[in-house]
């Protein structure tokens, strides 16, 4: 049982376990996309598995929530406030930081996609698996990833429209689309949840993999479209290194500042592990379908910049956590 009363998912707790097949599926779905992108009715039908695949995979995260879990972590209004500040104003003034640089470095569609990545809500999964390997505050990081995400179905739309203008396809039916694809089927899972929650305990090892399963495809549909555009011409080795530098510093950055914060404001360890790994990390799960709806047949390069931003963080971070362990009372190293 957690400290909420609910009984917690069993999350991993080495989550640098799976980052490098993660990393390596991901290479391998662009490469496919390149090599054999979906094109007429094929594309037609990879992308409304793609948008089903989401969907399933929103559901779950519903009914992996307890409602009582949800009400309760509202008491720790303070982490999420911090959490929601670093997810949603923080990263969106390292994006206005980084205008004058990025378009020198990068081409238009990433230099949009790095925008992007600065406005899209955390992750719950990573951001879970690292705090509990950490030995943080699980319940507080459960919860505040939830709530990233269900505020990020109206703020990171927003947030673009203001950050990127024009190329954003900002409108009633888009904000409608993503409430239809995210917010409905994780509602439909808090509805279910009395029903659905045993099976999706029994089964956490076999979901883990239908996740994944989902982001993939999202990502060979959003490729897929891109290399039909014939926009990839625009990416060279070098603005691919210019790139990941600029992720690497935005969450270099982002660590620094969450760490720096939760001490100054006196979270105890537990919730200052939960805040820097919630505050500092973006959801690809999240982040792809906004993209396809904000983007549409331009989402490819622009989802690029959250790929690698994403593979950066659970590798980063999967090294800060595991000290982070040792270093817990109880572990094998100093507090």
């Amino acid at each position: 049982m957690s400290r909420t009363g609910h009984r917690a998912v069993s999350w991993p707790r080495r989550a640098g376990r799976a980052v490098d097949p993660y990393v390596a599926a991901l290479l391998a779905t662009v490469a496919l996309a390149a090599l054999l992108p979906a094109t007429g009715g094929a594309a037609t039908a990879v992308g409304h598995g793609a948008d089903l695949a989401i969907g399933v995979l929103f559901f779950l995260y519903g009914t992996r929530l307890s409602t009582r879990a949800a009400w309760t972590g509202l008491r720790q209004w303070r982490l999420h406030l911090v959490v929601g500040a670093s997810t949603f104003a923080l990263f969106p003034l390292l994006g206005l930081a980084l205008g004058g640089l990025a378009p020198f470095l990068l081409s238009d569609p990433l230099h949009t996609g790095l925008l992007f990545l600065c406005v899209v809500p955390s992750t719950v999964q990573s951001s879970v698996a690292l705090t509990a390997t950490a030995r943080g505050n699980v319940p507080a990081a459960i919860c505040a990833g939830t709530y990233s995400s269900l505020a990020g179905m109206v703020l990171t739309p927003l947030l673009a429209a203001w950050l990127i203008g024009s190329e954003v396809r900002f409108s009633a039916d888009g904000l409608l689309a993503i409430g239809t694809q995210l917010l409905l089927p994780f509602l439909a899972g808090q509805a279910l949840r009395r029903w659905t929650a045993p099976f999706v305990i029994r089964h956490t090892k076999a979901l883990a993999l239908l996740d994944r399963g989902s982001i993939l495809l999202v990502v060979y549909t959003a490729f897929s479209r891109s290399m039909a555009e014939g926009v990839w011409h625009q990416i060279t080795p070098v603005r691919l290194l210019s790139l990941l530098g600029l992720a690497a510093l935005v969450l270099g950055v982002a660590l620094t500042l969450t760490s720096f914060t939760a001490r100054r404001l006196g979270f105890g360890r537990e919730d200052r592990v939960a805040i820097v790994f919630c505050g500092s990390n973006k959801s690809l799960a999240t982040g792809l379908p906004m993209a396809a709806v904000l983007f549409g047949e331009a989402a490819g390069p622009v989802i690029l910049p959250l790929m690698l931003f994403h593979q950066l963080q659970l590798m980063v971070c999967a090294v800060i956590a595991g000290r982070w362990s040792r270093r817990a009372p109880g572990g094998t190293g100093r507090d």
